[in-house]
């Protein structure tokens, strides 16, 4: 499985492309706002001959979710959240334009994650973990072959998600990344929804509040 990011819009979020040999490809979280960013997603897909068979949000906060009707309609793919985030996605469109993004185009899941039952394309299989705390409803993705989560806000390098927004709860999102991902192999590679990659063995000895 290869994994391919973008970084869009205002916010600086990481939208994922995971692919395999046989073509297919799962789009996770696309903060693609703007028409330009919407073409680089579409233009890397068709030059890589991708067959997009998925779109996933680790959790639907604005940034996350700006390009989910775009990847929808261009696409026509099932669209899975956790059931816990509908309130949160469905909130977008009430605060989108004060926070300066008037053409945010919402869109509405086709199905539910549920942790626990693998995702699958192609010769792929994700674990799907559950991971509060930062948002109600968050999820991440596991690959085991390759050792890599998508894990959206909940760990960064350096740093953790915040928990001052609706849904967000510290002691629940600590929780989460001791039990969803601090359990993983250490060399495992933690992609998340900013910033750079980091390792799950770089956190648990450097990251200063998991000390």
């Amino acid at each position: 499985m290869t994994v391919s990011g973008f970084t869009f819009n205002a916010f600086s979020e990481n939208t994922y492309l995971l692919h395999d040999a046989t073509g297919q490809c799962v789009i996770i979280d696309p903060g693609c706002y703007e028409p330009a960013e919407q073409q680089v997603l579409r233009s890397f897909i068709e030059a890589q001959g991708l067959q997009v068979v998925l779109l996933l949000n680790t959790h639907c906060h604005i940034d996350h979710v700006f390009g989910n009707q775009f990847v929808l309609d261009t696409y026509q793919v099932p669209f899975l959240i956790h059931e816990a985030d509908l309130s949160t996605l469905r909130s977008v469109p009430a605060y989108a334009p004060s926070y300066g993004f008037p053409k945010y185009n919402p869109a509405e899941p086709t199905g539910f994650l549920t942790p626990g039952e693998p995702i699958r394309f192609g010769e792929t299989e994700l674990e799907v973990r559950f991971a509060p705390g930062h948002a109600p409803g968050h999820v991440i993705f596991y690959h085991a072959p390759t050792s890599t989560v998508i894990g959206g806000d909940v760990l960064f390098q350096g740093s953790i998600g915040r928990t001052d927004l609706p849904g967000g709860d510290y002691a629940t999102l600590i929780d989460s990344i001791k039990t969803q991902l601090l359990t993983l192999p250490d060399d495992t590679v933690v992609y998340p929804g900013h910033g750079p990659a980091t390792t799950v063995s770089q956190e648990r000895r450097s990251n200063p509040f998991l000390n």
